[in-house]
């Protein structure tokens, strides 16, 4: 072919190139819902640690009953600063602490009962689990999170709405005294059998309102706006170790956690 043959055929590809620009294509609409950048983020951390150490890692009871006396929390050797360094050498990003499970001791020394680590002969009455954990975080760089268990089998107004305002008045004591919190933990396990105010019954609520969830979510809310809650869809978990589907309960998510007492390894669904 002449050479000037192939100087037409350039030169017509670079008029049509010039004259008909390539089409951008469009962005694609996503498919909703699509997570907030909270969300993001609190998917970046990928590892939260869960440490249940209360009464009954001294009871050997997976659930504490309510009747436990706060003489049986005395720890003798408790290190949390080894707890916290060791979770952030491995890779954690954040912890969450039962504050209060089911059998209603506190590990902090609470204005609104007795049952709770004030009365322990732990470091004599002056100890405060939440505070070394939280302030162990803090050194460590980890994000400080709380479980606060709704249902209470100590306390004597469990199922009136007297125990509400308190489990809310507990509530503002952990967001007010110890955070920032960047998680906050409920549970879906509500009403049974109980020592309630040494009273050994039942007592049955309904788990969907006797909280008044809205109004409890608000306050944690006002606490820290962007603190995630299990009683939200914020967060939905779903899976565990044994392959089970989870599924999410009015009042709060179905979680696995792991529990060690006296070195023993126990399972547990919540």
């Amino acid at each position: 072919m002449k050479p000037g043959y192939w100087l037409l055929i350039i030169g017509c590809w670079l008029f049509l190139s010039c004259n008909n620009p390539k089409k951008t294509a469009t962005e694609p609409s996503p498919v909703l819902p699509i997570p907030t950048q909270a969300q993001l983020d609190w998917h970046d951390m990928k590892m939260n640690a869960f440490i249940h150490f209360t009464i009954n890692t001294f009871t050997d009871r997976e659930w504490g009953m309510g009747s436990e006396s706060e003489k049986e929390f005395n720890p003798t050797a408790i290190n949390v600063e080894q707890w916290i360094s060791v979770l952030k050498d491995t890779g954690f990003k954040g912890v969450i602490l039962t504050c209060k499970h089911h059998d209603g001791f506190c590990l902090w020394p609470s204005k609104f009962t007795e049952h709770d680590i004030a009365n322990s002969p732990f470091m004599n009455g002056k100890g405060d689990i939440v505070r070394m954990v939280s302030d162990a975080c803090k050194k460590n760089g980890l994000k400080f999170g709380v479980y606060l268990s709704p249902w209470d089998r100590n306390h004597k107004d469990y199922g009136k709405p007297e125990y509400v305002t308190y489990y809310r008045n507990q509530l503002n004591e952990l967001f007010d005294n110890y955070g920032p919190v960047f998680e906050m933990w409920f549970d879906g396990a509500n009403g049974g059998d109980g020592y309630y105010g040494g009273k050994n019954e039942k007592r049955r609520i309904d788990g969907s309102t006797y909280y008044d969830w809205p109004t409890t979510l608000d306050l944690v809310r006002s606490k820290n706006p962007t603190s995630f809650s299990s009683a939200t869809r914020a967060l939905v978990f779903v899976g565990s170790a044994t392959k089970e589907v989870l599924q999410v309960r009015p009042t709060g998510i179905i979680f696995r956690s792991i529990h060690y007492m006296q070195g023993r390894r126990v399972s547990k669904t919540c």
